[in-house]
């Protein structure tokens, strides 16, 4: 990808649906000084996604799409086009992008999925892991293509089941290395 041009940041979007931690994660690595990133945008599918707070905390421009058809797909490329976006980071973003958005970004959009892939793609990936006994469950960043969840890995990071782990504190272990990988993964697509 080699986005970098001497101390420029990479201008990205962030795109969630729902209370934003991922993006919250983002926000303060982007504050950082090494940070190659600037958050230019957050988008969002759902107007009441809690996430969208932190556009407000930290003075970052907000937009709202429904992403029902190709119509306000155009809407939100030009959108990004306009922001000079040159990265989309998925986090929490429960709508599937059509092929000519994902065309449009080609190699330039990452999406964080909980879960080791290509194990346990699309939905409830903790409860599949817990019911078939697995002995890790993970994370993953990857470069998001046509097919849910296929596209090419950046980086993972193993979680340990334990034998009382339920859904939801499967999760949280998750998400607290979610939070440490997203980042790492930005800094490796950016060198490839």
């Amino acid at each position: 990808m080699a986005l970098l041009t001497g101390s420029n940041k990479i201008h990205i979007a962030v795109f969630i649906s729902g209370t934003g931690s991922n993006l919250k994660s983002l926000i303060k690595f982007s504050k950082l000084k090494k940070s190659p990133i600037m958050i230019k945008m957050i988008i969002s599918n759902n107007y009441k996604a809690k996430g969208l707070q932190y556009a407000d905390i930290y003075k970052i421009k907000k937009k709202v799409f429904d992403f029902k058809n190709t119509l306000s797909e155009k809407k939100v490329i030009n959108e990004l086009k306009k922001n000079d976006i040159h990265l989309i980071c998925l986090a929490g973003f429960m709508k599937i992008l059509s092929k000519s958005f994902i065309k449009n970004f080609k190699g330039k959009i990452l999406n964080i999925h909980p879960s080791l892939l290509p194990k346990y793609k699309g939905l409830n990936t903790h409860e599949r892991a817990i019911n078939n006994k697995d002995k890790y469950s993970g994370c993953t960043v990857h470069f998001v293509n046509s097919k849910l969840d296929s596209g090419d890995i950046i980086n993972q990071k193993k979680v340990r089941i334990k034998k009382l782990d339920n859904p939801k504190t499967l999760a949280k272990r998750i998400l607290i290395q979610e939070h440490k990988l997203y980042p790492a993964a930005i800094i490796k697509a950016l060198s490839l």
